[in-house]
């Protein structure tokens, strides 16, 4: 079977302004380093709208709806100092969000082994009723929701590699046992959320690491504490925020892993979902500003989800 890989023109209208890291070149930088490269069995579509009941789950509706009210006809508006809608906002962000509603359809069908979201406007920090942190609603949240929901998965699980802590979906999981959230990432850093001692109903696992961590502290985080809870807790569907900041050429944070490390964790990840839920996978793009380091990232991150 392929692996679906979503994309929408419309992401790469969405502007936050210039010298915002979030540009619409990471999506270029993605897109340019697959067609360089020969990934076999992957299956370009493009991502439909997500409905507002879709998005719902995650986020109330009067909620999506004051946001999308409040895209700006011409320049810029910011929501939090960070996050900023253009014109195009609204539908790339209806869009992102259809990604992961699609990808989940066809890896629940059968009709995609996994799938990979190149998307943006990034969710991983969307809190309910709280745009942040480049994100306008949570992406991940709302494929989970949707798979639980309407595809009756009982066990849903997200793992989050990205450097910052994906607080929007740990807040979105906090109080279903049947959801589950676990993330490696910087700490103290950016949200100011993660701490280890946060477990939720048990459903959370958090590890923070130090600034300057590289390989074997990432590695051990997984090995050790992630991996063996997320084999637990023994999902029906698995979905992948993969950020990948935390590389060592990344200007916006502080860790030190390697091209090889986002490799490895993909393939570990895999494993578990080809025991626990018959490779049911989707994964989407998180962070990521250097953009041949993402690039190159993406593409080995893509090329284990077309060989699982």
């Amino acid at each position: 079977m392929t692996t679906n890989y979503y994309r929408h023109p419309i992401c790469l209208e969405h502007d936050p302004g210039p010298r915002h890291p979030e540009s619409p070149e990471r999506l270029r930088a993605v897109e340019k380093a697959l067609a360089e490269v020969h990934v076999p069995d992957l299956k370009w579509l493009e991502a439909p709208k997500a409905k507002i009941g879709q998005i719902a789950r995650v986020h109330p509706e009067s909620h999506v709806q004051k946001v999308l009210e409040s895209v700006p006809k011409t320049g810029y508006l910011h929501l939090d100092p960070d996050t900023v809608m253009s014109p195009a906002t609204g539908e790339a962000a209806l869009h992102a969000a259809g990604a992961l509603v699609a990808a989940v359809d066809a890896v629940a069908a059968g009709t995609a082994q996994n799938a990979f979201c190149a998307v943006r406007p990034c969710g991983h920090h969307a809190e309910a009723t709280r745009p942040m942190g480049f994100c306008i609603f949570n992406n991940v949240a709302i494929g989970a929701l949707h798979a639980h929901i309407e595809h009756r998965y009982k066990n849903i699980a997200v793992v989050d590699f990205d450097v910052h802590h994906g607080n929007g979906t740990q807040e979105s999981f906090r109080q279903n046992a049947n959801l589950f959230f676990a993330s490696s990432h910087q700490y103290p850093f950016y949200p100011g959320t993660g701490m280890r001692s946060d477990i939720g109903v048990g459903n959370i696992i958090n590890e923070p690491l130090s600034e300057g961590a590289g390989s074997n502290e990432f590695r051990a985080s997984w090995k050790d504490r992630i991996l063996p809870a997320l084999m637990d807790f023994n999902p029906d569907f698995l979905l992948i925020s993969a950020g990948f900041d935390a590389h060592e050429s990344d200007p916006l944070a502080g860790l030190n892993l390697t091209d090889n490390d986002f490799q490895w964790v993909t393939k570990e990840l895999l494993k578990i979902a080809k025991h626990c839920c018959d490779g049911r996978v989707v994964s989407v793009m998180e962070g990521g500003y250097n953009l041949e380091v993402l690039g190159q990232c993406v593409v080995s991150h893509v090329r284990e989800l077309t060989t699982a």
